[in-house]
């Protein structure tokens, strides 16, 4: 499992897990892309809104039907896990997310999707409390950060974090940019794998962003993180 983190809200966290899981699914991966950010859910939200636009007819349909299977569902085995070549499985927030242990359903999460599907999380922002549950339960740390001085220091606080919860960082996706210091991968302490261009209000409608996020799923499945997924 992979949390997808950040500094603050506005990080492209959300944007970072789902044009990433395309782009993994594009490679012939059967991924899954979970919200793990309980009080402010919107992955399966994006998910509807932007499949007319970058997946056949009728995917959007499909994709809302993903976002009413939730990340608990999942944990519990009330529903199986729907595993796609062609395009992400999509798991909403619990609809009752604080009656709810976090720590317990993405445990359980990890152990009901198989070790060769990619499942990444689509964390809280920040240092919040509720990080931690995802830190927690994922193998690696991905860190989705804008190239602002505010906002690499609040990923270098995040990257630290998932550090101690023994979830080191494989690496940072750099949003907005094209053209990344070298001392951005110094700050944060890991490599930077993807830089994602500036896709205006709505990016992964732009084919320059999509081209950025298959770049960055190359450059994740030749790290360790990546071990034992099926990806072409």
């Amino acid at each position: 499992m992979i949390a997808v983190a950040g500094g603050k809200g506005g990080s492209g966290k959300t944007t970072t897990t789902l044009g990433l899981a395309r782009a993994l699914s594009r490679r012939g991966a059967p991924v899954i892309a979970a919200d793990a950010d309980w009080d402010l859910p919107n992955l399966a939200r994006l998910a509807a809104e932007t499949a007319a636009g970058s997946a056949p007819t009728g995917s959007r349909s499909r994709a809302s039907k993903e976002g009413a299977r939730t990340v608990l569902d999942a944990a519990r085995g009330d529903e199986r896990v729907r595993l796609d070549r062609s395009e992400p499985t999509v798991l909403a927030a619990p609809d009752a997310p604080r009656s709810v242990d976090a720590n317990a359903a993405l445990d359980g999460l990890d152990g009901a999707t198989p070790d060769a599907a990619p499942v990444l999380l689509d964390c809280p922002a920040g240092a919040s409390p509720d990080v931690a549950a995802p830190l927690r339960a994922a193998d690696r740390a991905l860190i989705a950060t804008p190239l602002r001085r505010a906002a690499l220091r609040d990923a270098a606080k995040t990257a630290a974090i998932a550090r101690r919860l023994d979830c080191p960082p494989v690496g940072a996706v750099v949003i907005g940019e094209t053209n990344v210091p070298d001392r951005v991968a110094t700050l944060l302490g890991c490599p930077v794998l993807g830089e994602i261009p500036d896709g205006g209000a709505a990016p992964l409608s732009d084919s320059k962003v999509r081209s950025a996020y298959d770049d960055l799923a190359r450059r994740l499945g030749g790290t360790a993180a990546a071990t034992g997924w099926k990806v072409a």
